[in-house]
Parts: C-alpha cells; sequence; structure tokens
C-alpha cells in the first residue's frame, strides 16, 4: 500500500491506490465534490483551489476529458503522499461520519444491457425450457435497453414498492396494483464523460477515453409487471421505478490491476465489436439481504465487456452526453450461490431462501434491506474497494 499522511485503517480498500469520487455536503457547508481516502472525505475545492470542485456535481470535471482525469489524480495522489503538504491537507478532511452523501453526478441517459451469459442462460431455461435458452441474437451483440435517467437514485434512498399492471398465465384478464414479485438485480455501472457527436461511433480501443470510473448498481425489477409488459417492446414500467447507485466513482486508473481478458467469444463478434484491448473486469460482488450474504456474483464472467457495450450503444451513431451511465445488467456466474438476482436464486420462486431468522424469501418484502457491495484487486496485493449500494423496501403508497 502506498505511504500516505492520511488517516486510512490497516486493511482499507479505500487507500491511495483508489481514490473514488463522490459529492459530500458537511454539516456547516454547501455539497462539493470530494474523494474518499479511510474514513474520509477529502474536499477537493479546498484542498486543490479549482472551482470545478465547488458544485455539488461530477459532471465538471467529467466533461473536461482523459488528459485532465489523469492529471487531477495525479496531483491528489502527490497531496496525500507528500509529508510537507499534511497540515494544509489535513484541514481539508471531513470524516465520513460528519458527511451527507449525495448523487455523484447528473444522470444524462441510462442505458441497462444483459451481458452476462449465465444469468441469460438462466431465465432462458426458466421462461423458455422447450427452446434454446440463449435467443439468436444474444452472441452477436450485448443486448441492453434505455431506461430513465430520472429515477436513479443514490444509496439509502428508500425504493417504494411500485405498482402496475400483472396478469397471471391463469388470469383471464390484467389487475392493477403493488407488485408481489420486487426483485433485485446486481450490476456494475459505468460513468461517461467525454461527450461525442451525432452520428459519430465510438471502437472498443477508444473506451478509457469516454468513460471515466465505475460504481455499483441495483437495478430494481418487477418481475411481475415486467412480465406482462415486456412483450413485443420490452422493459418499461417494470424498471423504471428505481435504479440504485453506490455513492463512490471508481476512477477506471485505480482499477488497471482488475483488468483481465473476457471468456472465450463465439461466434467471433463482427469487427466494430471485437476487443482491441482487455476490459474484462475482476469485480467480485456480495449481496445482503437483511445482514446476510446470499450471494457472491463474479464479474469476472460477464460475456460482453464495457467497451463492447459502449462501441454497440454508438454504433448506430447515438451520440454519448457528460453524465451517461450504462449499466452491466445482472452478474450472475455459474454456481447457485453467484446468482445475481432473487428470481434466479430461487429459480422464480419456487426455491425460497431461507434468513437468519427463520423467514424465507422468494421476492422482497417491504421493510427488506438490500445491500450489495464489490471489491477488486489492487496494485501490489491491494484491494480496491468500490463501496456499497442499500435500499430499503417501502410500501406503496395507498
Amino acid at each position: 500500500m502506498t505511504t500516505t499522511w492520511a488517516p486510512v485503517p490497516a486493511g482499507s480498500g479505500f487507500g491511495v491506490e483508489n481514490l473514488p469520487y463522490g459529492v459530500f455536503r458537511p454539516v456547516d457547508g454547501a455539497a462539493r465534490v470530494g474523494v474518499r481516502i479511510g474514513d474520509h472525505v477529502l474536499d477537493l475545492a479546498a484542498a486543490l483551489g479549482d472551482p470545478v470542485f465547488a458544485t455539488p456535481s461530477l459532471n465538471g470535471l467529467l466533461a473536461r476529458g482523459r488528459t485532465e482525469w489523469s492529471r487531477v489524480r495525479a496531483e491528489i495522489v502527490a497531496l496525500l503522499t507528500d509529508p510537507a503538504r499534511e497540515t494544509d491537507g489535513a484541514a481539508a478532511l471531513h470524516p465520513l461520519t460528519e458527511v451527507t452523501l449525495h448523487l455523484p453526478f447528473e444522470v444524462a441517459d441510462y442505458v441497462d444491457f444483459y451481458a452476462s451469459e449465465h444469468h441469460a442462460t438462466n431465465l432462458g431455461r426458466m421462461f423458455r425450457p422447450d427452446s434454446a435458452a440463449l435467443l439468436p441474437n444474444w452472441k452477436h451483440l450485448p443486448v441492453g435497453y434505455h431506461g430513465r435517467a430520472g429515477t436513479v437514485v443514490p444509496s439509502g434512498t428508500p425504493v417504494v414498492r411500485p405498482a402496475g399492471q400483472r396478469k397471471a398465465p391463469s388470469d383471464d384478464a390484467p389487475v392493477f396494483g403493488p407488485s408481489g414479485r420486487l426483485d433485485i438485480e446486481t450490476e456494475l455501472g459505468f460513468v461517461v464523460g467525454a461527450p461525442t457527436t451525432l452520428g459519430s461511433s465510438i471502437g472498443t480501443g477508444d473506451f478509457a477515453e469516454h468513460v471515466f470510473g465505475v460504481c455499483v448498481v441495483n437495478d430494481w425489477s418487477a418481475r411481475d409487471i415486467q412480465a406482462w409488459e415486456y412483450v413485443p417492446l420490452g422493459p418499461f414500467l417494470g424498471k423504471s421505478f428505481a435504479t440504485s447507485i453506490s455513492p463512490w466513482i471508481v476512477p477506471l486508473e485505480a482499477l488497471e490491476a482488475a483488468r483481465v481478458v473476457v471468456p472465450t467469444q463465439d461466434p467471433v463478434p463482427l469487427p466494430h465489436l471485437r476487443e482491441i484491448e482487455k476490459w474484462g473486469l475482476d469485480i467480485v460482488f456480495e449481496v445482503e439481504l437483511n445482514g446476510v450474504q446470499i450471494s457472491r456474483p463474479p464479474y469476472a464472467q460477464m460475456y460482453w465487456s464495457p467497451a463492447q457495450m459502449l462501441a454497440h450503444m454508438t454504433s448506430n451513431g447515438a451520440s454519448l452526453r457528460t453524465g451517461d451511465l450504462f449499466a452491466s445488467g445482472t452478474v450472475s456466474g455459474p454456481e447457485r450461490d453467484q446468482r445475481g438476482s432473487l428470481i434466479e436464486l430461487t429459480w422464480n420462486g419456487t426455491e425460497p431462501l431461507r434468513l437468519a431468522d427463520g423467514s424465507e424469501r422468494t421476492f422482497l418484502s417491504d421493510g427488506d434491506v438490500v445491500t450489495i457491495s464489490a471489491t477488486a484487486p489492487g496494485p501490489n496485493g491491494t484491494r480496491i474497494d468500490l463501496g456499497e449500494v442499500t435500499g430499503r423496501i417501502a410500501p406503496t403508497p395507498s
């Protein structure tokens, strides 16, 4: 671990190797941009004197592009590792216990992908048992859909159980009411900084020029609403009510040691989707339901890389905007305890989970608390902590 004068607890995943960005509000001030170091937040406006950090959003920094992202990160590292700058730097530190964390950036657009072969196969086996688990296009392109940017919320925001139309196969007609099959989706999110112009596209080799960093995502899903509405056009109200993200955006530069090759892709993707650099990521998630770990999904086994997702997303000439967010889709592995959603963990409700208090769950109940966290390898044997995203289920308003 790189030596720093900042108070970083032993074993912390928030050392100088990490330095994730977020937006915080101290007790006696306005919200502004900071980076996490140990159990403190470094106020960047105070420490670096740049007014871009005195705003309640990362978007100003995101828009500056890769060269500036690298320069700022190097400046922060230099500050935190220079003993001669301890006095001034320490004055800009705020204990996490004394600040409020906010949504770290203004979300421009939100796209959700479906990039895990294990997840897609599991759902195919559930819903199409007499057909091929994967649809014909799945291994030719990263399947995705456009979500709703306005319902991306920060960790800790209560998730109100959505209402909508539902129709079970045995029902004669649909009914309207609260979802009875509220689910989670364990995902990794990618935050876009540098924009593009309409009509242009991005190759897989340009990924790091446009994507600033990553966050932990829980893309809440109402499976019963989704099942009734998604044919023929796809997810809509069953997905758009809430997507929670972690408060910290880990820059891509902190994840160099986590980069791996994606699994073998067969058939070989078309030229515009072929990987030029390795952008698989060795990230491990932990999913807790009411304080009990129920799953550890491995991101390294995702079939499509984020570079391929971005290339596909812009291949028709769609432009990127600063603050765009795209997510991986549910992260699942081959083992039962590596599944990233309740619909998989309980096999569509037929195999309930038993919790520590003796209760069982197929899908979420009001009052349930879900926490998803993630870690990745860092340099020299260190571990990078991506933080966590938490949400408590609130009842549908009467």
